[in-house]
């Protein structure tokens, strides 16, 4: 005879994963890094992106604490 599993006994409910500490801290110096390559763009490579030197120099001046909601996740 075999034996049944029974699935929902060994289950868990799923927890999110835990943030470090540094995470935070990560997540803002990389955000530094992406604004400041954005900044070193030539005016074509933005043309290409469809940003104009305008916008890539109001984003590069927002401070790192400033990210955009959809970052955030």
């Amino acid at each position: 005879m075999s034996t049944m599993i029974n699935s929902k006994a060994n289950c868990r409910p799923l927890r999110p994963a835990r943030q470090s500490f540094f995470t935070p801290l990560a997540n803002a110096l990389a955000l530094r890094r992406q604004r400041s390559a954005l900044r070193d763009l030539d005016d074509k490579m933005l043309d290409d992106l469809g940003l104009t030197r305008s916008q890539v120099e109001t984003e590069a001046r927002r401070p790192v604490w400033d990210a955009p909601a959809n970052w955030l996740k």
